[in-house]
């Protein structure tokens, strides 16, 4: 009798042991494409709630929606701009950014954007991470063992997808239709106003980091909205930008633009938060054409926003006809 109860102690053991690796498989692999198998052990509600996400030329199979974590600030302009309130969502030195601090009221806090927390967010049971294609290899490994990681794109051509991609997610297809069909009616209108007032003019931006003056390629953060939807003439300066690139106050000055466009955050300028001053200060600077002319315009927009998002691209095709239409 005592071997009989010790028999069956083992076998009771052992079902449990399986059943917990069971569990933290099936948490692992919730949503691996194509997962037939997974699909067949859902339940009748759980298959009514799954949903194929096609979004970059890649399909990832969910199996529910209902904890999104908005992992990257390029899914949180785009989250903003639908109304989706995330179950959780990435912080800048512990807070939400202040622009986004409305629409994202109610998130849990899952840690610093540049490295999310995974075990905050396996606590949140997250269904889907919305991450950045910008995190290092090792970040979107770790995450991706928690739940399917969607890496959003930062190329700021990507955009269009990106908000459609949260449409999915979300069931808002349709108001992500409505935004961008409204976006570029409103591009249109603002290049009739905009594009007479700098025709054979040089337009550029720059954006103030640790100190320093960057340009970036045509392509890239706030640029298409100057030279694809605004309608401006892409400086020759530009053309061998490959990436983010410094340039020093006298290479600004030679490029001597028309229409200069400064984002400057403290955020990014700790070590040095009176740089945007001390440029202002600066006889090189004023000495551009955009300085003496009143034609520079700092922080048009937050200068916290991603640039190549919705709410980035919204914001700043408004922000700029209104200014530049004064």
């Amino acid at each position: 009798m005592k071997k009989f109860a010790v028999g069956v102690c083992t076998l009771l053991s052992a079902s449990l042991l399986l059943t917990a690796c069971g569990g933290k498989g099936q948490e692992a692999d919730r949503s691996v494409q194509s997962n037939t198998n997974a699909s067949t052990q859902t339940s009748v509600s759980d298959q009514a709630s799954s949903k194929t996400i096609t979004y970059l030329d890649k399909t990832y199979q969910l199996i529910k929606t209902d904890h999104i974590i908005v992992a990257s600030l390029e899914a949180m302009e785009d989250a903003a701009v639908l109304g989706v309130k995330p179950t959780g969502a990435v912080t800048s030195g512990g807070k939400f950014p202040k622009y986004m601090e409305k629409a994202m009221e109610g998130a849990t806090d899952v840690g610093d954007r540049m490295q999310p927390s995974a075990e905050a967010i396996l606590k949140l049971k997250a269904d889907v991470i919305l991450g950045s294609s910008k995190f290092r290899p090792a970040v979107a490994e770790q995450l991706g063992k928690v739940a399917t990681l969607i890496p959003v794109s930062h190329i700021s051509t990507n955009w269009e997808a990106n908000l459609l991609m949260m449409g999915q997610l979300t069931g808002k297809e349709a108001k992500a239709e409505e935004i961008l069909s409204k976006y570029k009616q409103d591009v249109k209108a603002a290049q009739q106003k905009l594009k007479p007032l700098w025709e054979n003019k040089k337009v550029l931006m720059v954006r103030i980091r640790t100190g320093n003056l960057y340009v970036y390629p045509a392509n890239v953060y706030f640029n298409p909205s100057l030279y694809v939807d605004l309608g401006a003439k892409v400086p020759e300066e530009l053309n061998g930008v490959k990436a983010q690139e410094a340039v020093s106050l006298e290479k600004l000055a030679d490029m001597n633009p028309d229409y200069l466009f400064v984002q400057f955050s403290e955020g990014e300028n700790k070590d040095q938060p009176q740089a945007l001053a001390d440029l202002e200060k600066n006889p090189i600077w004023s000495s551009i054409n955009a300085v003496k002319n009143g034609k520079t315009f700092v922080n048009i927009v937050d200068p916290n926003a991603q640039g190549g998002t919705s709410w980035s691209k919204i914001a700043f095709l408004e922000a700029a006809v209104n200014r530049l239409s004064q």
